[in-house]
């Protein structure tokens, strides 16, 4: 929450919208000490295992632990809570969460409308596969995903870093449109 909090206000400062934030503020300040943490364990071990590990670990802690807990107990709250006035006067896009969701949901619910999600998983998931496929690369080339030749090592790492800059860069002007 306090995470949260500060960057809600530092976007208010700077003009950044929320999700344009999160995205990009609070996410890389989440993820630099996983990123020192692989950068020690490559350096550490014998293999990628552990560098590697430790990224597609935070990251699945992330996704199924960080979204999944938050959202099953909102889910289990608002079961029980039902269509409040509250939930009624909700606004979405200009209408109510009535007028938008009570016929389908007439015991009202836990809703997060999509916003720009949608776009943004599509791009991750694109992203991801570029990745994958330079680990595959870099293994049949040289072996394994990490070390190599110094240029193929500053290539790649410009790669992953443009990877990375066009994640937010499709994602902000996603999120701006809408």
């Amino acid at each position: 929450a306090v995470v949260g909090d500060m960057a809600t206000l530092l976007g208010c400062c700077l003009g950044i919208p929320d999700d344009i934030t999160a995205i990009s503020l609070v996410a890389l300040g989440t993820s630099l000490p996983d990123t020192f943490a692989s950068k020690l364990a490559a350096q550490q071990d014998d293999c990628a295992d552990n560098s590697i590990g430790n990224v597609t670990g935070s990251n699945s802690v992330n996704v199924f632990l960080g979204l999944g807990l938050p959202w099953t107990l909102a889910a289990i709250y608002w079961s029980g809570q039902g269509a409040t006035d509250v939930w009624k006067a909700q606004m979405y896009n200009g209408k109510s969460y009535e007028e938008l969701f009570l016929p389908t949901y007439p015991n009202g619910g836990f809703m997060v409308p999509k916003g720009s999600l949608e776009i943004s998983v599509v791009v991750f998931s694109l992203c991801a596969v570029c990745c994958l496929a330079l680990l595959a690369f870099r293994r049949y080339t040289y072996g394994g995903e990490l070390g190599g030749p110094k240029g193929a090592q500053t290539r790649d790492s410009c790669i992953l870093v443009i990877l990375w800059l066009i994640y937010i860069a499709v994602s902000c002007a996603v999120s701006v449109t809408q």
